[in-house]
Protein backbone atom coordinates (compact mmCIF):
# COMPACT_ATOMS: atom_id res chain seq x y z
CA UNK A 1 0.00 0.00 0.00
CA UNK A 2 1.94 2.77 -1.12
CA UNK A 3 0.85 6.69 0.09
CA UNK A 4 2.25 9.97 0.57
CA UNK A 5 3.46 10.67 3.87
CA UNK A 6 3.90 14.01 5.58
CA UNK A 7 6.68 13.46 8.73
CA UNK A 8 6.90 16.77 10.67
CA UNK A 9 9.67 16.04 13.12
CA UNK A 10 12.54 18.55 14.51
CA UNK A 11 14.64 16.02 15.13
CA UNK A 12 17.00 16.05 11.68
CA UNK A 13 18.43 12.55 12.69
CA UNK A 14 14.93 11.36 14.12
CA UNK A 15 12.81 12.18 10.95
CA UNK A 16 15.87 10.38 8.61
CA UNK A 17 15.32 7.58 10.51
CA UNK A 18 11.46 7.73 9.96
CA UNK A 19 11.98 8.48 6.79
CA UNK A 20 13.79 5.48 5.56
CA UNK A 21 11.61 3.01 7.35
CA UNK A 22 8.70 4.41 5.76
CA UNK A 23 10.61 4.77 2.52
CA UNK A 24 11.56 1.12 2.62
CA UNK A 25 8.12 0.33 2.73
CA UNK A 26 7.32 1.61 -0.22
CA UNK A 27 5.67 5.54 0.52
CA UNK A 28 6.67 8.57 -0.69
CA UNK A 29 8.07 10.80 2.31
CA UNK A 30 7.70 14.40 2.91
CA UNK A 31 9.66 16.16 5.53
CA UNK A 32 9.25 18.78 7.63
CA UNK A 33 10.72 20.28 10.50
CA UNK A 34 8.01 22.76 12.31
CA UNK A 35 4.62 23.36 12.81
CA UNK A 36 3.84 25.85 9.93
CA UNK A 37 5.94 24.11 7.64
CA UNK A 38 3.45 21.36 8.55
CA UNK A 39 0.45 23.30 7.68
CA UNK A 40 1.31 25.15 4.42
CA UNK A 41 2.50 21.64 3.17
CA UNK A 42 -0.68 19.83 3.92
CA UNK A 43 -2.66 22.80 2.17
CA UNK A 44 -0.26 22.61 -0.57
CA UNK A 45 -0.53 18.70 -1.04
CA UNK A 46 -2.66 16.96 0.99
CA UNK A 47 -1.04 13.94 2.59
CA UNK A 48 -2.80 10.35 3.11
CA UNK A 49 -1.46 10.54 6.75
CA UNK A 50 0.83 12.48 9.30
CA UNK A 51 3.04 11.91 11.43
CA UNK A 52 3.74 14.67 13.96
CA UNK A 53 5.82 15.66 16.84
CA UNK A 54 4.52 17.14 19.88
CA UNK A 55 6.94 19.48 20.04
CA UNK A 56 7.95 21.75 17.04
CA UNK A 57 8.86 24.83 16.41
CA UNK A 58 6.92 27.77 15.54
CA UNK A 59 3.74 25.98 15.99
CA UNK A 60 3.47 22.78 17.97
CA UNK A 61 2.14 19.44 17.23
CA UNK A 62 -1.13 20.16 19.27
CA UNK A 63 -1.42 23.44 17.70
CA UNK A 64 -1.28 22.01 14.05
CA UNK A 65 -3.90 19.51 14.61
CA UNK A 66 -6.34 21.51 15.88
CA UNK A 67 -5.69 23.62 12.78
CA UNK A 68 -5.94 21.03 10.49
CA UNK A 69 -9.13 19.03 12.09
CA UNK A 70 -11.64 21.99 10.48
CA UNK A 71 -10.12 20.62 7.22
CA UNK A 72 -11.07 16.70 6.60
CA UNK A 73 -10.76 13.31 8.48
CA UNK A 74 -6.90 13.56 7.72
CA UNK A 75 -5.07 10.48 9.60
CA UNK A 76 -2.72 11.69 12.09
CA UNK A 77 0.21 9.73 14.20
CA UNK A 78 1.06 11.43 17.22
CA UNK A 79 4.82 10.99 18.24
CA UNK A 80 5.71 12.21 21.94
CA UNK A 81 8.27 11.92 25.10
CA UNK A 82 5.27 12.84 27.20
CA UNK A 83 3.63 9.56 28.26
CA UNK A 84 1.01 10.43 31.03
CA UNK A 85 -2.43 9.54 31.08
CA UNK A 86 -3.30 13.00 30.31
CA UNK A 87 -1.35 13.78 27.33
CA UNK A 88 -2.69 11.03 25.61
CA UNK A 89 -6.09 12.26 25.93
CA UNK A 90 -5.27 15.63 25.13
CA UNK A 91 -4.29 14.16 22.46
CA UNK A 92 -7.25 12.30 21.64
CA UNK A 93 -9.16 15.59 22.26
CA UNK A 94 -7.40 17.36 19.58
CA UNK A 95 -8.39 14.68 17.02
CA UNK A 96 -5.13 12.51 16.74
CA UNK A 97 -5.93 9.00 15.54
CA UNK A 98 -2.76 6.85 17.28
CA UNK A 99 -0.04 8.16 19.42
CA UNK A 100 3.72 6.37 20.35
CA UNK A 101 5.77 7.79 23.07
CA UNK A 102 9.45 7.99 22.57
CA UNK A 103 11.46 6.28 22.34
CA UNK A 104 9.55 3.95 20.11
CA UNK A 105 10.35 1.06 17.40
CA UNK A 106 10.78 2.70 13.78
CA UNK A 107 9.21 -1.08 12.53
CA UNK A 108 6.31 -0.79 15.25
CA UNK A 109 5.67 2.98 13.56
CA UNK A 110 6.00 1.68 10.40
CA UNK A 111 3.18 -1.01 11.43
CA UNK A 112 0.69 1.75 13.20
CA UNK A 113 0.88 3.57 9.76
CA UNK A 114 0.23 1.24 7.53
CA UNK A 115 -2.77 0.27 10.52
CA UNK A 116 -4.31 3.97 10.10
CA UNK A 117 -3.99 3.98 6.26
CA UNK A 118 -5.33 0.45 5.58
CA UNK A 119 -9.31 2.22 7.99
CA UNK A 120 -8.69 5.41 6.23
CA UNK A 121 -9.03 4.05 2.62
CA UNK A 122 -12.52 3.03 1.27
CA UNK A 123 -12.70 -0.74 1.03
CA UNK A 124 -12.22 -1.95 -2.74
CA UNK A 125 -14.69 -4.59 -2.77
CA UNK A 126 -17.69 -1.55 -2.59
CA UNK A 127 -20.08 -4.08 -1.07
CA UNK A 128 -20.53 -2.94 2.09
CA UNK A 129 -23.81 -1.31 2.62
CA UNK A 130 -24.09 2.11 4.28
CA UNK A 131 -25.81 1.72 8.06
CA UNK A 132 -28.72 4.24 9.03
CA UNK A 133 -29.53 4.12 12.52
CA UNK A 134 -32.41 7.34 13.19
CA UNK A 135 -30.69 10.09 11.29
CA UNK A 136 -27.23 8.79 11.51
CA UNK A 137 -25.69 7.06 8.30
CA UNK A 138 -22.56 5.49 8.46
CA UNK A 139 -21.25 3.85 4.40
CA UNK A 140 -18.22 1.78 5.33
CA UNK A 141 -17.81 1.88 1.33
CA UNK A 142 -17.20 5.37 0.93
CA UNK A 143 -15.53 6.23 4.95
CA UNK A 144 -18.21 8.74 4.89
CA UNK A 145 -20.70 9.79 7.95
CA UNK A 146 -23.82 11.80 7.58
CA UNK A 147 -26.32 13.43 10.27
CA UNK A 148 -29.46 15.08 9.23
CA UNK A 149 -28.50 14.69 6.24
CA UNK A 150 -25.25 16.74 6.70
CA UNK A 151 -20.95 15.52 6.53
CA UNK A 152 -19.93 14.67 9.44
CA UNK A 153 -15.81 14.88 9.63
CA UNK A 154 -14.46 11.82 11.85
CA UNK A 155 -11.14 10.88 12.45
CA UNK A 156 -10.40 6.68 11.70
CA UNK A 157 -10.98 6.11 15.22
CA UNK A 158 -13.82 8.26 15.19
CA UNK A 159 -15.03 5.89 12.49
CA UNK A 160 -14.42 3.23 13.85
CA UNK A 161 -16.56 3.77 16.57
CA UNK A 162 -19.71 4.93 15.09
CA UNK A 163 -19.28 2.06 12.21
CA UNK A 164 -19.20 -0.82 15.24
CA UNK A 165 -22.35 1.17 17.10
CA UNK A 166 -24.57 1.67 14.13
CA UNK A 167 -23.65 -2.27 12.71
CA UNK A 168 -25.44 -2.95 16.46
CA UNK A 169 -27.97 -0.19 17.05
CA UNK A 170 -29.29 -1.03 21.27
CA UNK A 171 -26.18 -2.76 21.62
CA UNK A 172 -24.35 -1.96 24.82
CA UNK A 173 -20.76 -1.78 24.15
CA UNK A 174 -18.20 -1.42 26.86
CA UNK A 175 -15.42 0.39 27.18
CA UNK A 176 -12.32 -2.03 26.15
CA UNK A 177 -14.80 -3.39 23.62
CA UNK A 178 -15.10 0.03 21.59
CA UNK A 179 -11.01 0.71 22.49
CA UNK A 180 -10.54 -2.69 20.74
CA UNK A 181 -12.82 -1.10 17.72
CA UNK A 182 -9.77 1.98 17.25
CA UNK A 183 -6.94 -1.07 17.46
CA UNK A 184 -4.34 1.93 16.57
CA UNK A 185 -3.30 3.19 20.63
CA UNK A 186 -0.56 2.07 22.46
CA UNK A 187 -1.58 -0.74 24.72
CA UNK A 188 -1.20 1.39 27.85
CA UNK A 189 -4.09 3.33 26.56
CA UNK A 190 -6.60 3.54 29.19
CA UNK A 191 -10.61 3.24 28.45
CA UNK A 192 -10.96 6.70 29.40
CA UNK A 193 -9.84 7.23 25.74
CA UNK A 194 -13.19 6.07 24.57
CA UNK A 195 -14.97 8.81 27.16
CA UNK A 196 -12.99 11.75 24.70
CA UNK A 197 -13.71 9.99 21.16
CA UNK A 198 -17.76 9.88 22.75
CA UNK A 199 -17.60 13.59 23.67
CA UNK A 200 -16.03 14.54 20.17
CA UNK A 201 -18.59 12.53 18.76
CA UNK A 202 -21.33 13.83 20.55
CA UNK A 203 -20.16 17.05 19.76
CA UNK A 204 -20.48 16.24 15.67
CA UNK A 205 -23.81 14.17 15.60
CA UNK A 206 -26.18 15.80 18.54
CA UNK A 207 -28.55 18.52 18.91
CA UNK A 208 -27.23 19.28 22.33
CA UNK A 209 -24.07 17.56 23.42
CA UNK A 210 -25.36 17.86 26.64
CA UNK A 211 -28.54 15.78 26.63
CA UNK A 212 -27.46 13.55 23.82
CA UNK A 213 -30.25 11.71 21.97
CA UNK A 214 -28.43 8.99 19.82
CA UNK A 215 -24.72 8.33 21.69
CA UNK A 216 -25.92 7.60 24.98
CA UNK A 217 -24.43 6.18 28.34
CA UNK A 218 -25.13 3.23 30.03
CA UNK A 219 -23.79 3.44 33.32
CA UNK A 220 -21.46 1.24 34.75
CA UNK A 221 -21.01 -0.41 31.62
CA UNK A 222 -20.53 1.49 28.26
CA UNK A 223 -21.92 2.98 25.59
CA UNK A 224 -25.11 2.51 22.81
CA UNK A 225 -26.04 3.69 20.11
CA UNK A 226 -29.58 4.61 20.58
CA UNK A 227 -32.41 3.63 17.64
CA UNK A 228 -32.97 1.15 14.65
CA UNK A 229 -30.91 -0.06 11.38
CA UNK A 230 -31.76 -0.28 8.55
CA UNK A 231 -30.44 -0.18 5.22
CA UNK A 232 -29.29 3.00 3.18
Amino acid sequence: MCAYVLVAEDDESQAALVRSYLEHEGHIVTVVHDGRAAIDEIFRQPPDLLVLDWMLPDMDGPAVCRRIRGQGDLPVLMLTARSTEEDLLRGLELGADDYMTKPYSPRELVARVRTLLRRARPSASGEQRALRVGPLVVDPARHAVTCRDRPVSCTPGEFRILEAMAAAPGRVFSRRQLLECTQGYDRASTERAIDVYIVNLRKKVELDPRAPELLLTVFGVGYKLAGGRRGA
